[in-house]
């Protein structure tokens, strides 16, 4: 792969890395401001507005400059939105300026595979990226955690920081975010040493309604075609998915589990061992003509994915957590892939990336404020369980969020088996272009 793929997955690592960790540190940071719980997927709402809002111009930023610049520029946005949480502002508007770095920084991350490498090589060039995202998810998760750990002896001497700063007050979440800002800083660095690859589809011109028009345009072309249309729905309907399910894991682990802040965090990271798994596995078996077929392997996750309803031992759990990661990462890697191909044919893997960001994150948005409501609705929904005679554990009332949990996993697990089962009915016949 060469020495220049290498320092890309660097500067990925540490950038995931350091998103990870800030999730749940600006989690933390509204469980102390006494935030309403809705607030949570609020949060991520924010941060994904930007992948919308900037959809039309990203991906022509992306392929104008060098793609290391455009991951440095990128990672100080990141950096700038940390350091406004921990001055204080509004963790919701500074997870929001994160935001807008992660939608500069997909489309150049993800374009840059295509114009260091050959088609041949890029299920194997996602999975190095996916495998490698993944495990920062895992020791993201792992550090977020670690760094709110009441006590943490590594805290107390860091509290002069905010009395040398003028900060305000440096609670825990705010020290995990205070460590955080030092991986960014690491990212950045990474960037520079990124291969500088001249752009192949910069645009005649740079006016923001020339860029409506060629986001649009590259919009309909994906759409109309009929491999960019099943890749693009399936990563799509993934992200919005997973999205939404990382926040119900912690809800289970809490409420079923009986785990702490803490502990939940990190399981939810096992999930992510299995992606890593499901990402190796299709490296090695799935070929990017053939990628279409692994879609029932998306129905079955659905089914996995209802065994959150039943299981309450912690063993069991992080078997379903694997099994579910590895059955994801088996079928999204080729259609990442498939999709990175087809756009790099028709537009520039930078635009084809901003058109995909534009459709995953609106999926966020719709399944999070869903799931915000379903939240909202977890008292009329415990009282509707108990007319029909349901009810908790051992014949117990349902306490507060089990109703909105219950409700949460299987209307997930419906969309996702539905709609996959769907799209391969639809899509099994259709051809591989070179």
């Amino acid at each position: 792969m060469g020495l220049g793929f290498y320092i890309i997955l660097l500067a990925q690592f540490l950038s995931a890395l350091a998103d990870n960790a800030l999730l749940f540190a600006a989690i933390a940071l509204l469980k102390t401001l006494a935030a309403p719980p809705e607030y949570v997927p609020f949060l991520q709402q924010f941060f994904v507005l930007s992948y919308i809002v900037l959809a039309p111009f990203v991906g022509a930023f992306s392929d104008s400059l060098p793609k290391g610049r455009v991951m440095f520029l990128s990672n100080i946005i990141k950096l700038l939105g940390s350091l406004a949480m921990l001055l204080g502002v509004s963790p919701l508007l500074a997870y929001g300026l994160v935001g807008l770095g992660a939608a500069a920084y997909s489309p150049a991350k993800y374009g840059i595979l295509t114009e260091c490498l050959p088609a041949g090589k890029l299920v194997l060039a996602n999975s190095w990226m996916e495998a490698l995202t993944v495990i920062a998810i895992i020791f993201g998760a792992v550090l977020g955690g670690w760094l709110l750990k009441p006590g943490l002896a590594l805290y107390a001497h860091f509290t002069w920081v905010s009395h040398a700063l003028t900060l305000p007050l440096l609670n825990v979440p705010r020290f995990a975010i205070l460590i955080i800002l030092i991986l960014y800083i690491g990212a950045a660095i990474a960037n520079l040493y990124i291969p500088r690859v001249m752009p192949d589809h910069a645009l005649p011109q740079t006016n923001p309604w020339f860029l409506l028009k060629d986001f649009w345009h590259s919009f309909l072309l994906l759409w109309r075609d009929p491999l960019g249309q099943v890749s693009l729905a399936v990563t799509t309907i993934f992200w919005g998915v997973g999205s939404s399910l990382r926040l119900i894991v912690l809800v289970w682990a809490t409420l079923q589990l009986h785990f702490s802040l803490e502990q939940a965090t990190q399981l939810t990271a096992v999930s992510a061992i299995g992606i890593a798994l499901g990402s190796i596995a299709a490296a090695r078996w799935v070929r990017l003509e053939s990628a279409i077929k692994v879609l029932p392997v998306g129905v079955a996750m659905g089914f996995a994915i209802l065994g959150m309803l039943v299981v309450r031992d912690w063993s069991v759990a992080v078997v379903l957590l694997i099994a579910s990661g590895a059955m994801a990462g088996f079928f999204v890697v080729p259609m990442n892939a498939l999709l990175q191909h087809r756009g790099h044919q028709m537009m520039g893997a930078g635009h084809s990336i901003a058109v995909q960001n534009f459709n995953e994150n609106i999926s966020i948005i719709a399944l999070l404020g869903i799931y915000a409501g379903v939240i909202h609705a977890d008292s009329p929904l415990r009282r509707f369980f108990h007319a029909i005679g349901l009810e908790g554990l051992k014949g117990r009332p349902l306490v507060p969020s089990e109703a909105s949990f219950y409700t949460s996993v299987v209307l997930l697990a419906l969309f996702i088996s539905s709609l996959m089962f769907w799209l391969y009915r639809r899509y099994r016949h259709v051809e591989y272009v070179d």
